[in-house]
Parts: structure tokens; C-alpha cells; sequence
């Protein structure tokens, strides 16, 4: 197994590897600084070294022989991964293409291309999108006699969130709201791109024959300055973001993703005010809902650092669990409707 980019998501998984899964050998670490670049993958988690050094080198990584490569950088690069899916290699990612069948045709012809040359398979997910947005509403979907609508709405506050880099660089908090844009940003094109998928999948998978996506967004600003680890948020620019995507039949909301998100505890009145996490509500015949939330514990005295952190360790751990059937599967795309059900590989055995 190949880990491409050990950030605050792949760094979880590394440890997880090293700690719990005798089963996954790690052969190769992908690096993007100077810094890492020779440093044992152990060492750079704190743990024992492995014998494995980490390279920036992918022209290295590329040549070795690996079942699987685990793809968690910052942003995707489809270059990339077509590149390691042809040598033969299957991608697990955290990172894009969450349904591929409703890319654009370019993007899913070469992944569905690289696919085919090197008899591999292509998987994403996550926590949202992911499981939240994808295995949550199909499984319960098995209750259900009929579906009128899906909404899956997603609070959070990333005050405490230490990856600035991400909130700030990426996601443009902080700046000036009419730079939250999708149709001129690249990465939150691709953010929002994966919203989008998720609602395709949970369509086609359920027969909603959904006739659009529709995408709003609304930025509001900050009421006064806020410092945010080293940012410094000032009055005027973004602290909060609305995103409504809905996918409707004949006009009609079928499947709806809302997420929520503030930097700075400024929570706008008019939004709507769910609990903070990720509820599902599934109106239909049964009506169901379900709220969930990922803490570093509901019983120890955790530290704030460990709680922001515990979203990101589900995040990665989805889609390690998964690596098995993921290489089990038929060549090309293996999503969250056609898996099946993912559980934990360790468990209580630690």
C-alpha cells in the first residue's frame, strides 16, 4: 500500500496502519516538502521507524508494486491518479470523484480509461461526502416503503479547526465574501462538485429521476474580528457559509445536501438551526431521523485539539476500511451504492 499525502487527514491514517492493520504493508509515502522528503514514514507520526522513507518523488512511487494507494492530499489532481490507477495500482480517496458516472464526460472517460489499462478500481468517500451522504441514507432507505424526499444537513463551527491552510486558503473564510465562488474558485469547484455527486448517487441508487442539481450559496460576513490560530478574521469578511444543493424531479426537491458552516461562533438568525453535526432526515412512509456527531469521546475528558481532530480520523478511516473490497472489486468504479457494507477492521481487537 501506497499513502499519497500524510496531512491532517493521511497522518490518522498512517498511524491507524502502523498501530492496528498487520494486514496492510505500507511499501511508499508521498511528501510534498523538502522537510519530510527521506524522513521515515514512522517517524512521522511519532511512532517507531518502519523501514520506509517518504519521497516527493512520484516517478518512485509510481514504479512500486502496490495493491492500493490511499490519495489524501490537500487537492486532487486527476493527472495523478489516472497515472497511478494505469500502473496498475486501485485509488482509495477522501478527495474527489465520490460518484464518477455523473463527472464531466472528459474527467469520467480517462478515469473509467485508466481504469481499464491497468485493471484497477476507482473508489471515494468519506464522512460527508461519504458515509453521512451516501451509506447512512441507503441503509436506511431499507426501512423504508416509500422516499418523498433526503435531507442531509451538516453544522459545523471550524473555530477550532488548527488546519487554517484549508479553512482560510481553500475554503475562503476570511476573505471577502464575493470570492466565495464556485465558478471561479478551483477548489471550491471541486467541493462543490462532490455535494453535487452525492446527490446524483443517492438518485440514480434510489429512483428518484432527478431532472437537476441546483447549487446556491450564500456568504455572510463577519460582525467583528476574530483570531483563529494564526488568522486573523477580520469584521467584513467571510465567517460563514450557506450551501444548498438540491436535486429536484419535475421542480420538486427530491434529495437536498445543506451544510452550514461558521468561523467565528457568528451564526446568522435566519439560518436554519440544526444540532451541531450532520442530521438525515428521510420523509416518506416511514418518516426517520437520525443526528450524528464525532467526538474524540463521550465518556473521557478529551482535549478540544482531539475533539476538532475526530472528524477527520472517521473521514480516513472509511476509506481504509474499505481498501479490502476496493481491490476485491471489478475494474473500473466501485461507489458507496455498489460496495459492500464497510465496517471497522480492528474493532474491539486493539
Amino acid at each position: 500500500m501506497i499513502l499519497w499525502g500524510p496531512g491532517s487527514i493521511g497522518s490518522e491514517l498512517l498511524t491507524a496502519i502502523i498501530d492496528h492493520r498487520d494486514d496492510l504493508e505500507i511499501v511508499g509515502v508521498k511528501v510534498y516538502s523538502d522537510s519530510k522528503n527521506g524522513v521515515d514514514a514512522g517517524e512521522l507520526v511519532g511512532r517507531d521507524p518502519i523501514g520506509v522513507a517518504a519521497t516527493n518523488d512520484d516517478g518512485a512511487l509510481v514504479a512500486l508494486d502496490a495493491d492500493c494507494v490511499i490519495y489524501t492530499p490537500r487537492n486532487g489532481d486527476i493527472d495523478e491518479v489516472c497515472r497511478l490507477l494505469a500502473s496498475g495500482k486501485n485509488v482509495a480517496t477522501t478527495v474527489f470523484g465520490f460518484y464518477p458516472p455523473r463527472l464531466p464526460d472528459a474527467d469520467h472517460q480517462r478515469l473509467e480509461a485508466a481504469c481499464r489499462e491497468g485493471n484497477t478500481t476507482f473508489h471515494a468517500s468519506g464522512i460527508n461526502p461519504g458515509n453521512l451522504s451516501g451509506v447512512l441514507p441507503l441503509a436506511l432507505s431499507g426501512m423504508s416503503r416509500t422516499i418523498d424526499k433526503i435531507t442531509l444537513q451538516e453544522r459545523a463551527d471550524m473555530t477550532l479547526y488548527d488546519s487554517t491552510d484549508i479553512s482560510f486558503g481553500n475554503m475562503k473564510f476570511g476573505a471577502p465574501c464575493d470570492v466565495v465562488n464556485p465558478d471561479v474558485d478551483e477548489y471550491l469547484r471541486d467541493m462543490k462538485s462532490m455535494f453535487v455527486e452525492q446527490i446524483w448517487l443517492l438518485g440514480d441508487a434510489l429512483n428518484a429521476d432527478l431532472d437537476e442539481v441546483t447549487v446556491d450559496i450564500e456568504a455572510i460576513p463577519a460582525q467583528e474580528d476574530h483570531q483563529i490560530f494564526d488568522r486573523l478574521l477580520r469584521a467584513g469578511t467571510t465567517a460563514g457559509q450557506r450551501w444548498n444543493m438540491i436535486g429536484r424531479r419535475n421542480g420538486e426537491p427530491r434529495v437536498e445536501i445543506e451544510t452550514l458552516w461558521t468561523v467565528g461562533n457568528e451564526y446568522p438568525e435566519h439560518w436554519p438551526a440544526p444540532e451541531h453535526g450532520w442530521t438525515l432526515t428521510i420523509e416518506g412512509d416511514p418518516s426517520m431521523r437520525v443526528h450524528f456527531l464525532t467526538l474524540a469521546s463521550f465518556t473521557r475528558n478529551a482535549s478540544i485539539a482531539e475533539h476538532a481532530q475526530a472528524a477527520n480520523i472517521a473521514t480516513g478511516m472509511q476509506v481504509l476500511n474499505a481498501v479490502p473490497a476496493v481491490c476485491d472489486a471489478p475494474c473500473g468504479f466501485a461507489t458507496n451504492a455498489t460496495l459492500p457494507l464497510i465496517r471497522s477492521a480492528t474493532g474491539f481487537a486493539r
